[in-house]
């Protein structure tokens, strides 16, 4: 009885978890971004917004187009990423992820600014180690069929999961939900995307072209701030990858376990080591942000209701 009252006791004082603590009964449409610049795209589209701290994170409840919303940041990374999806997963009801952000171009037919939505997600750097030999290089596990060519001592190895209908299995790409990547197709029609920022117009970051909107093809992420053209080259030409990030397949994986439907627009910042002088994310990254936004709030505004 004493060793009862004792536990229950100690129960009380431990941290409560956050799943325990549901913060919001309305079910929303999820906004996510990863970082400032991109929150700062879209943070004045929220009506009457409420904000909520949770684990070090804001997050702002309120309507977007009309529509119930959450808008959050990811934070930047995989492991960011896919533990903040979750969070927001356990603390509210949500109807389906949309994510804004900029990304770096790895497909040599896209330029700055332009606005992506791959069908599907593969996480590039899920691989393994090889061990050179003098009969070349050696792998630790057999390598699937379907597997991506390896980049030198890099070989694809998948991710393998599943969820409450699907049995787990290895995967090298992960759709989006193909209702949400259906009606982006028709939101991409009337769209008119930036060349430049309002009130930050300069000749350095103003385009000299008018960016265009793309669905389909491959994403790729992973925990890396990629640029190099030869690695960008491998990615394009091994993985038929469009654009690079650091936190868009992760999402997605969460989602899908969760079986919560999920779609990701990114506008490209940088072309991933392809760009003929520096890096430009810095010049462009807020005009990347602002041209992903525009598109997102006429996507949720598409949303059914």
């Amino acid at each position: 009885m004493i060793r009862s009252l004792c536990l229950a006791l100690c129960a009380l004082l431990l941290p409560v978890s956050a799943q325990a603590k549901p913060l919001d009964r309305t079910p929303r449409t999820v906004v996510m971004t990863a970082f400032a610049p991109e929150w700062d795209a879209l943070a004045h589209s929220i009506a009457r917004p409420r904000t909520h701290q949770v684990n070090g994170l804001t997050m702002l409840t309120g309507t977007m187009a009309g529509k119930p919303v959450l808008l959050m940041q990811s934070g930047v990374s995989m492991v960011n990423a896919a533990m903040n999806t979750q969070l927001v997963l356990d603390r509210f009801i949500v109807k389906r992820i949309v994510f804004s952000g900029i990304a770096g171009g790895v497909d040599p037919a896209l330029s700055i600014g332009d606005v992506v939505v791959p069908e599907d997600w593969a996480q590039y750097l899920e691989v393994s180690f090889a061990r050179q030999t003098p009969q070349g290089w050696v792998v630790p596990e057999p390598v699937d069929a379907e597997a991506p060519s390896p980049f030198g001592m890099m070989f694809p190895r998948g991710v393998r999961l599943g969820n409450a209908t699907e049995t787990p299995r290895r995967h090298y790409r992960q759709a989006v939900d193909p209702a949400l990547l259906a009606l982006a197709r028709k939101v991409a029609v009337g769209v008119t995307l930036r060349r430049c920022v309002d009130g930050q117009a300069t000749a350095a970051n103003c385009l000299a072209h008018d960016p265009k909107f793309v669905v389909g093809g491959t994403g790729v992420s992973a925990g890396v701030y990629a640029d190099n053209a030869e690695f960008r080259d491998y990615l394009a030409k091994a993985w038929k990858a469009r654009v690079l990030d650091m936190e868009s397949a992760a999402v997605v994986q969460v989602a899908y376990a969760n079986q919560v439907p999920a779609i990701v627009f990114r506008s490209l910042s940088d072309l991933a080591g392809g760009d003929a002088g520096a890096n430009q994310m810095n010049t462009f990254m807020a005009l990347a942000s602002v041209n992903s936004a525009d598109v997102v709030r006429a996507f949720v505004a598409a949303l059914p209701d």
